[in-house]
This record gives structure tokens, sequence and C-alpha cells, in this order.
């Protein structure tokens, strides 16, 4: 295990914990607007037109649920990871690097508030 020798004052850690707040109701916002298009008809009835664009439609359909459906997971494990980041807030770990140690640049912080790497570690691990 390293030693960590600094950490983020507790008014940066009150500050990044608003920020991933925030990142979070609005992650929610998007996750369920993106299980709503998953579980919801068309709306679009092709009662009236031709079989085969009924057909082409459903398969459009089909693979948009698809996608939807990958990125709901995707924004699902998101909101998990800054839950996570607000965790090591309330543990005075935030911004902490697990390789190395060292604390994690604020302006990494701001941009992607649940990393637990340092850009140094990430590109250690990309070798």
């Amino acid at each position: 295990m390293v030693e960590i020798s600094k950490r983020y004052s507790d008014s940066d850690l009150a500050e990044f914990k608003t920020l991933i707040q925030e990142k979070i109701e609005s992650a929610n916002k998007d996750l369920t607007r993106l299980r709503d298009s998953v579980t919801q008809g068309s709306g679009n009835g092709t009662n009236d037109t031709y079989s085969s664009f009924k057909a082409f439609e459903e398969g459009s359909e089909t693979l948009s649920k698809e996608s939807n459906s990958i990125l709901a997971q995707r924004q699902d494990k998101f909101i998990r990871d800054l839950k996570n980041a607000l965790i090591r807030i309330e543990n005075k770990t935030y911004g902490i690097c697990r390789v190395t140690g060292k604390l994690i640049q604020k302006e990494r912080l701001k941009l992607v508030p649940h990393a637990t790497l340092s850009i140094e570690a990430k590109n250690m691990q990309n070798k």
C-alpha cells in the first residue's frame, strides 16, 4: 500500500462534493430519459402503411432501444462511480491516486470527478 502524505482540504472536498452532486442529478435525469426510451413504444403508428416500411421501422426501433439500453447501463455505472467518489470525500481519501498515492490534479478531477488514477498512473496503465 502506498503511503498517503497529503489530501485535499475540507473546503476543496466540499467544492468537489457539490460538483459531484450536480453531476449525479444531471446523470439521473439522463438515465431516466434513456430508460423511458427503452420501455416506451414508438408512438408513430404504421398501421396504415405498407408492411415492409413497418418491418423496417420496427427493426430500426429495436436497434435504437438496444443502443439506449447500452447507454443506460453506462450511465448507471457512471452514477455508481460518482457515488463512490462521494464516499471517498466523506472518508477524506478523495483525489488520492490509488496507485501512486499522490494527489490527482484538480483540473483532472473537475473534468473526471470520479477519477481514482492520476495521469501518471493512467499512462503507466496504458503502456
